[in-house]
């Protein structure tokens, strides 16, 4: 579970996003940041029985950093009003399938899956899924997987076929997808609740093999 002290830094952070605030509240950043790092500890270890690719990941592998790149866009609020990880065989710096949480008061999910990969590793995945789709629809499609997901999205999806891929294709709704993710949501009672590590790990199991069906593709 999260402190509610944490969950008050956020909401506090989104109302007064400037630097002058949070060098003032940098004490009550630090502590945050620590509570979510022991939280993502905690996640790490739970995941990792059944997902030993990322054994020997720490939080700091994984969390991402709080400042904003403003470089290339209008908002120039400095920092995020939220606090993500990703868990993956690489770490945060790698864009291969993996786990994400992501925190932030009334829009926090567990999350995983593959990210808007370049166009080489975009072209496996997709053909992986043609040639295997039979396996694919089974993943998808479990009692287990569509009790954390109503779907899969593809963030960005193409209006027409891939070159190479007809419309008549049985996976075409897939394989006009750029990204290939899934999320839960979870409440900020959730994130506050004794079970928090047990249902973001459960959720992230009953991922696990579309992230292998996705690595597999990449390998």
């Amino acid at each position: 579970m999260l402190q509610a002290s944490t969950i008050r830094f956020l909401k506090e952070l989104k109302k007064n996003n400037n630097k002058a605030w949070f060098d003032a509240n940098r004490k009550l950043y630090e502590a945050a940041k620590a509570d979510y790092a022991s939280l993502v500890e905690a996640i790490l270890e739970a995941t990792t029985k059944f997902d030993p690719t990322i054994a020997g990941l720490t939080a700091k592998n994984c969390m991402f950093r709080i400042n904003r790149d403003v470089r290339f866009s209008k908002d120039k609020s400095p920092y995020k009003s939220n606090m993500g990880a990703y868990m993956n065989a690489g770490g945060k710096k790698a864009n291969t399938p993996g786990y994400y949480f992501h925190c932030e008061p009334g829009q926090s999910f567990a999350a995983g899956g593959l990210y808007v990969p370049e166009a080489p590793a975009l072209a496996k995945v997709r053909q992986e899924i043609d040639y295997n789709f039979d396996e694919w629809k089974k993943i998808v499609n479990t009692k287990n997987f569509k009790k954390y997901f109503t779907k899969v999205d593809g963030i960005d999806v193409l209006s027409r076929p891939p070159k190479g891929y007809s419309e008549d294709n049985p996976a075409i709704e897939f394989l006009k997808m750029k990204s290939f993710i899934v999320s839960r949501p979870l409440t900020d009672a959730d994130l506050l609740g004794k079970n928090l590590v047990k249902e973001i790990a459960t959720t992230f199991e009953a991922l696990k093999p579309m992230t292998d069906f996705l690595n597999h593709a990449l390998q």
